[in-house]
């Protein structure tokens, strides 16, 4: 397992311009599902592996496309997620996956997620397993909690993409 650590600090000067559209653009998703922001679907069609990163040479291409598997998550195109996510070996893919899905083992983002997720949103996050059970508690209530819940997820999946992001650029 990798231990590379990122912070959820990357600025959109960092990205791109194409990447640095899409995270902009990026909504807050809900807590299952959603539907597909069609609307978006040719800028992410248009987003190689090569496009993920500021040279265009991504030093880990597998990485590079992890990236475009949580934006295709971002904008709830689920199978076009599930299908680059699935296929890779690494604790990284089968955190993306893992996300489809609401399940996660152990990974570097974890950590963080706990420390950020209590210190800038006031959640006190536990495991993945006990996060699961607050976002199926919370779910379609409209409440402060289901807010919450939406907001800490959005803080999961921009740690998860920085790490991916991280190792793109630098192969490590």
């Amino acid at each position: 397992m990798t231990t590379t650590t990122t912070t959820a600090s990357t600025s959109a000067a960092d990205y791109p311009p194409a990447l640095a559209a899409l995270l902009e653009a990026m909504p807050l998703a809900p807590l299952g599902p959603g539907q597909p922001l069609t609307a978006y679907q040719a800028q992410l069609q248009a987003l190689t592996d090569e496009a993920i990163t500021p040279s265009n040479r991504p030093a880990n291409r597998a990485a590079a496309a992890l990236c475009r598997a949580g934006l295709w998550l971002a904008y709830h195109f689920l199978d076009e997620a599930h299908r680059i996510s699935q296929d890779d070996p690494t604790p990284e893919g089968s955190y993306w996956h893992a996300l489809m899905h609401r399940r996660v083992g152990d990974h570097p983002v974890i950590a963080q997620l706990r420390q950020q997720a209590a210190s800038t949103l006031g959640y006190p996050y536990t495991t993945p397993f006990d996060f699961v059970d607050f976002c199926e508690r919370v779910r379609g209530q409209g409440s402060a909690d289901e807010q919450l819940a939406r907001e800490v997820q959005r803080l999961e999946w921009r740690l998860l993409f920085d790490h991916c992001y991280c190792l793109a650029r630098s192969g490590g």
